[in-house]
């Protein structure tokens, strides 16, 4: 089973089909006034090793197969290495922040325990996130949904510093509280206004109190990046989305 880890191809992180276009469309949004966000070549180790092996045998290999774990991740992390340091290489001087996305946790808890993040996936991360940074003077943006709480010091620990989307409906994800905690070492990208029920079943009026109030725990002293907690989905009425654009306008400006 081992060597068919091994062996696996992986496409090629290095085809040029993934860069041609690159300076091109950083040097667009550079002339524009934008900031250059650049994401990785797939999901993140964690999210792409579940999909290879399926939801039920990752949780498995999770608990009790920790060879093959340490073996994919390692192959992942090396495919994602050689597309950061091309990628980089090309437009590393005019990039802001990279992203990397997987999914640790639900809605009601972390995905693994702590200990199993620390021991087969942290090393990892951190080993990834440090090689990008030795590349380039990139923030690195991380993604993981849900109540990914009792993770977020080892996130800031690997050396992401942007965490996305701030799922306010997850457990134990109070804005306040996360502010508090981790605002002096992160920046929070996302807890804009609860995707998840406030938008699509709340009133414009109940909108308008969501994104207030998240902006006021989020915004005092900088770090924050207003965002929607994920996707806005095809369901939301126009006028919740509306309410939206204006509290931002209103509320999410730094004086």
């Amino acid at each position: 089973m081992l060597d068919g880890f091994k062996s696996y191809l992986f496409p090629d992180p290095l085809d040029d089909g993934r860069f041609d276009t690159l300076r091109s469309q950083a040097e667009a949004a550079v002339a524009q006034g934008k900031a250059v966000v650049l994401a990785g070549p797939c999901a993140g180790i964690s999210e792409v090793y579940s999909w290879l092996r399926g939801y039920e045998q990752y949780f498995l290999d999770l608990a009790i197969n920790h060879e093959y774990v340490a073996c994919m991740l390692d192959r992942l992390v090396e495919f994602k290495c050689a597309y950061w340091e091309r990628a980089l290489r090309e437009i590393g001087d005019m990039v802001d922040v990279v992203i990397e996305a997987d999914d640790l946790a639900g809605q009601e808890s972390l995905l693994m325990s702590p200990e199993t993040y620390r021991n087969l996936i942290k090393p990892r991360h951190k080993r990834l996130f440090s090689f990008i940074k030795e590349q380039a003077p990139v923030k690195v943006f991380y993604h993981s949904c849900g109540a990914i709480r009792p993770l977020i010091g080892d996130l800031i620990d690997t050396g992401i510093d942007i965490l996305n989307p701030v799922q306010i409906s997850a457990k134990n994800m109070d804005l306040r509280e996360l502010k508090r905690e981790f605002g002096q070492d992160l920046v929070f990208w996302g807890g804009g206004v609860d995707t998840q029920s406030v938008l699509c079943w709340g009133t414009p009026d109940e909108v308008r109190e969501d994104v207030k109030r998240n902006i006021e725990a989020l915004a005092p002293g900088g770090g924050f990046v207003f965002a929607a907690v994920h996707d806005i989905q095809a369901d939301v009425p126009p006028e919740n989305i509306l309410a939206v654009w204006k509290t931002w306008q209103d509320y999410g400006v730094y004086n």
